[in-house]
């Protein structure tokens, strides 16, 4: 089974809004990175997804340098036309990959 993961820096002021547009350019940017057969089998299973939370930069980074050679992944930086800093790290959007496999980095985060 394939999900995809995006896990949300919560210590960024951010609105329900922008949170949903950063979430959406990760679910693309990760998506992009992924080969034929993970997007073929997640495709095929209804496109799970799956929205964590984190509490800082640190933590989401921590992550990221768990996940970034094992799995299709994508760090979003804010464009800063609206609400954030321009270059501020919003995001990370991991797979579609094995669910199994995400699980053993990502099962202790909490859903947004």
């Amino acid at each position: 089974m394939f999900k995809q993961v995006i896990i949300v820096r919560k210590d960024i002021k951010m609105d329900k809004g922008k949170i949903a547009a950063q979430v959406a350019h990760a679910s693309i940017e990760a998506y992009k990175k992924s080969d034929a057969k993970e997007k073929a089998g997640w495709e095929s299973e209804g496109s799970k997804k799956v929205i964590l939370k984190v509490d800082d930069l640190k933590g989401l980074m921590s992550i990221y340098e768990r996940v970034r050679k094992k799995f299709p992944c994508s760090l979003i930086r804010d464009a800063g036309r609206t609400q954030i800093e321009p270059g501020t790290i919003t995001v990370l959007g991991i797979g579609p990959c094995e669910e199994k496999e995400i699980d053993k980095i990502t099962k202790h985060l909490k859903l947004l």
